[in-house]
């Protein structure tokens, strides 16, 4: 499933290529799974909407999307132009979002095809289907803020302070607690182990063990990692391609992530792989503690 370097990499590229393009027509497939907002109902509310920006909320990409036709110019000095609408983007394990010009062949799995007024179409493919498409209003009550927020806490704006209290407590190991998307979203299977092994802490540690310096080298070594990857365009492990359909290269970095038995590239003992609620969990058994 792409992580937060991944969904922030296609969210950047896409935002590129069609902030304040315009949505001319929406096609969507037959099949149900993709769509959270019926797809009658998406295709209704996507239509003649002007796309403001696009951006990345956990693991999901948001498009804020206006009035089709452009208000009035506003001087520098004044706020930006608030969303009337939201569609938001979940990929899933193999959903990708794509920037394709009209002629290019469709992908097999496309469920989704957004032609735009530049003549570009932004399409929306998944062979697996668990990805998901939601349009939401924006407005709601008088001053409040009523954008999607996504579940948790995002990793790389959150205080020390906060970033500790969020395993006060918690008696489950701190790799469980990484992947709990209430407390940090956009953190996935990569992320945590390697910043996990750049903190030198073993994934089954329970949370509320580790100590404040621990939890501040890993919160140090969590935004570092993602910040590398996001320069890398992420980590192709799978499906994951950016909005051109081009490949991340943070795979080549990761230092435990899928490389069980390999020595490891600090001390030379043999990576390991286990089992953490499910999901396989690698680190080295000497330079982690």
């Amino acid at each position: 499933m792409p992580e937060l370097p991944e969904v922030e990499t296609i969210a950047a590229g896409v935002n590129a290529q069609v902030r304040g393009d315009t949505i001319q027509s929406v096609w969507v497939s037959s099949r149900k799974e993709p769509f959270k907002t019926p797809a009658a109902e998406l295709q209704t509310g996507l239509v003649g909407r002007r796309i403001l920006r696009v951006h990345r909320i956990g693991k999901h990409i948001v498009c804020d999307l206006g009035y089709g036709k452009r208000p009035p110019q506003r001087s520098q000095e004044s706020p930006p132009e608030p969303p009337e609408a939201q569609w938001i983007v979940h990929l899933g394990m193999t959903g990708r979002l794509l920037v394709c010009d009209s002629g290019a062949p469709t992908a097999p799995h496309t469920h989704a095809v957004l032609t735009l007024a530049s003549g570009r179409e932004l399409r929306f493919v998944d062979p697996r289907r668990f990805g998901r498409l939601t349009l939401r209003p924006f407005a709601g009550e008088p001053g409040e803020t009523s954008g999607f927020r996504g579940p948790g806490q995002e990793p790389l704006a959150i205080t020390p302070d906060a970033f500790a209290k969020l395993f006060h407590g918690r008696h489950t190991p701190i790799k469980a607690a990484l992947l709990n998307q209430k407390l940090l979203h956009g953190v996935g299977n990569i992320y945590a182990d390697e910043s996990l092994f750049r903190a030198g802490i073993r994934p089954r540690r329970l949370a509320w063990r580790l100590t404040r310096a621990e939890l501040a080298r890993l919160q140090s070594s969590l935004a570092t990692v993602l910040q590398e990857a996001i320069a890398l365009g992420g980590s192709s492990v799978s499906d994951y391609v950016d909005a051109n359909g081009v490949r991340g290269f943070f795979q080549l970095e990761h230092r435990v992530y899928r490389r069980t038995g390999i020595p490891c590239l600090a001390c030379g003992t043999p990576i390991r792989r286990i089992l953490i609620g499910g999901r396989g969990t690698h680190y080295c058994p000497k330079c982690q503690r």
